[in-house]
């Protein structure tokens, strides 16, 4: 089969998957192939009522730093703006994590200060919590699993970064700090597998991706670090296929959107019979694959 009819066929697979699910992720992937569904208009705003009524007064989810940075990522994404009196409380709340008690970076022993990657380099990241509450391993949306403590806690500030970067908060000082310590910190990105392992990396581009042209030159050499150490076979080594796939996505640029094509094939071979990828995070890996497969397939 050819490369163009196997993504046709992949993304005839997605759109039966899709084709029915009341969630944000299948109105999104019926938007994105052109199909709506003719309750997609109510089904938007109930789901819109649904998840702003899970946010609390203070602006938090139930589920801490992980749940209430992706509710605003839900939010925005299903066309909700600041006239929606959930997102700019969910705004505040991420915003009052920064540089709060627990956040990456926080204090300094000699092996983070030579990766820049101590209190002395960094500032703006979100804290989940105190030091002493531990919160790995954490599950993100895309169903990636940081089970590493510092690890868990670079990734889930890098989730609220990036969603704040998709609001006018993206200009507060403390929000281009942030980005400003990413950008930093691509200094240290020298071996695939190193201080800062692949998945690390992956979660800071998609979030320096997202804030568009606010670090562009950290932004295009992070890409193409993750560009050249793609393998044979599309994917990436010791990495979760789908969070790079996203992460190109986010940057949107020519060089990312032709290692996403390159990973297609071995995306596809993936594919099961009802249009999924696995069980794990089911609906929101095959909307990146469909995401990849609209944006990159040319089919």
């Amino acid at each position: 089969m050819s490369e163009s009819r196997s993504v046709g066929a992949a993304l005839e697979k997605l759109a039966d998957f899709f084709l029915t699910q009341p969630t944000r992720q299948g109105i999104l992937a019926r938007r994105l192939l052109g199909r709506p569904a003719p309750g997609d208009a109510d089904l938007t705003l109930r789901l819109q009522r649904h998840l702003a009524g899970q946010v609390g007064p203070d602006g938090a989810v139930p589920g801490g730093l992980v749940f209430t940075a992706f509710r605003l990522i839900e939010l925005l994404e299903l066309g909700c703006d600041e006239e929606t009196p959930a997102v700019p409380k969910l705004i505040a709340w991420l915003l009052a994590q920064q540089d709060e008690a627990g956040a990456y970076g926080e204090g300094c022993i000699p092996t983070r200060h030579e990766q820049g990657a101590c209190e002395h380099f960094l500032g703006g990241f979100l804290s989940p919590g105190p030091l002493m509450i531990r919160v790995a391993p954490v599950t993100f949306p895309n169903g990636k699993v940081f089970r590493v403590e510092p690890a868990a806690r670079f990734a889930l500030s890098c989730l609220g970064l990036r969603a704040l970067v998709m609001t006018p908060a993206r200009d507060r000082p403390a929000v281009r700090k942030h980005l400003a310590s990413l950008a930093k910190l691509k200094g240290a990105w020298v071996t695939w597998d190193g201080f800062f392992p692949p998945d690390l990396i992956l979660t800071a581009l998609t979030a320096l991706g997202t804030a568009g042209d606010l670090e562009r030159p950290a932004t295009s050499a992070a890409t193409a670090f993750v560009v050249g150490h793609q393998a044979s076979d599309g994917g990436w080594p010791g990495a979760d296929r789908f969070a790079a796939i996203e992460a190109l996505l986010a940057v949107g640029s020519a060089e990312a959107l032709g290692a996403v094509r390159r990973s297609l094939a071995g995306l596809v071979s993936r594919q099961r019979d009802d249009g999924s990828f696995g069980p794990v995070a089911q609906q929101e890996r095959a909307l990146i694959a469909l995401r990849g497969l609209v944006k990159a397939g040319g089919a």
